[in-house]
């Protein structure tokens, strides 16, 4: 399962947006593989379809997509250096897949704010550059133990300095690295540095019902919530399962009605990897159908009928919405 840390300065509501989501969180028993940690939440993403499916086929069960939130520790000025707790923070945020940027935008005297002054741009400006500042450091060990293989002549080496002497440039700059716009083979070449920078990021403006209507300057995704009364956690899911890049398909029928989450751009057999393993090696054909079109008929019988329910290969590319039987 993906994950999204949140993460944020102190006294930004990010435990509190944190708690509001994981209240919200989905039964355990339908996700055995999930650890229990209770910096850990588990969301559903909402999709009237999984609901209509289930209605369609009286499903015993009902099961969402769903997508991880952890709860990072609050990050000070220096944590690159060590302050604070900003060893503990980067580790814990180079083990998520995307960031969730929590930026306080709401004005309350009775909330301290670590510099005595609530300045979204400012925080924006404070944990980006922690970021870009641990990044340099590990790019610049990594560039000092290619010295030798560099002295040699030897090619990939040559190729992944190259790479990496545009991040350090682009750090320098106080950028972050997905400004070097690196293609596939290049971000594949330096992926065992797990890049801070790198990594997806979604702003996530915490406003109050004074300052909602709030403007502020931010370069990239952001939504607005309020954590205090729970607005705008929908389209904070949905954009965060967007950032990671992911798309659903479904499955339904008596026992279960089920949304499984893969990455955009899946082949059917990788596709079915989210339900069984096997199905990659043992594909066969997965018959397919665009659940609206499914609902319109009325049944799978008179889908048929009408020419809906298609058999796909393995060349197929999945997409948002399909509901599948794979046959192995």
């Amino acid at each position: 399962m993906l994950s999204i840390g949140i993460v944020g300065l102190p006294n930004v509501g990010k435990s509190t947006l944190f708690n509001a989501l994981t209240k919200k969180g989905v039964p355990a028993e339908n996700y055995p593989f999930c650890t229990i940690d209770p910096s850990v939440g588990i969301v559903p993403v909402p999709d009237d379809r999984v609901e209509k499916l289930s209605e369609f086929s009286k499903s015993a069960k009902t099961i969402p997509a769903v997508i991880e939130f952890v709860d990072i520790a609050g990050l000070v000025a220096g944590a690159s250096k060590g302050e604070g707790l900003g060893n503990k923070f980067l580790a814990n945020i180079r083990e998520v897949d995307a960031i969730a940027h929590v930026v306080r935008v709401f004005e309350d005297n009775s909330v301290i704010h670590v510099a005595n002054k609530v300045s979204p741009m400012d925080d924006v400006g404070v944990i980006n550059l922690e970021l870009v500042l641990a990044d340099m450091e590990t790019v610049s060990k990594r560039m000092a133990n290619l010295g030798k293989d560099l002295k040699k002549g030897d090619k990939e080496a040559i190729y992944e300095n190259g790479i990496l002497e545009r991040l350090i440039k682009v750090f320098e700059e106080g950028k972050m690295a997905t400004e070097v716009n690196l293609n596939d083979d290049e971000k594949f070449k330096i992926k065992s540095l797990n890049l801070l920078t790198l990594k997806p990021m979604l702003y996530v403006l915490n406003v109050s019902e004074v300052s909602e209507n709030a403007e502020i300057d931010i370069r990239g995704m952001y939504v607005k919530v309020d954590p205090i009364f729970e607005k705008g956690f929908d389209d904070l899911i949905k954009k965060s399962y967007e950032l990671l890049g992911l798309e659903t398909f479904l499955t339904t029928g008596p026992d279960e009605t089920r949304a499984w989450t893969i990455k955009k751009g899946s082949t059917a057999p990788i596709a079915g990897t989210a339900i069984h393993t096997d199905f990659r090696d043992k594909f066969i054909r997965a018959e397919v159908i665009n659940w609206e079109d499914l609902l319109n008929a009325g049944s799978y019988a008179e889908a048929r009928a009408r020419g809906k329910v298609r058999t796909e290969g393995k060349e197929y590319i999945v997409k948002d919405g399909d509901v599948v039987e794979f046959k192995i």
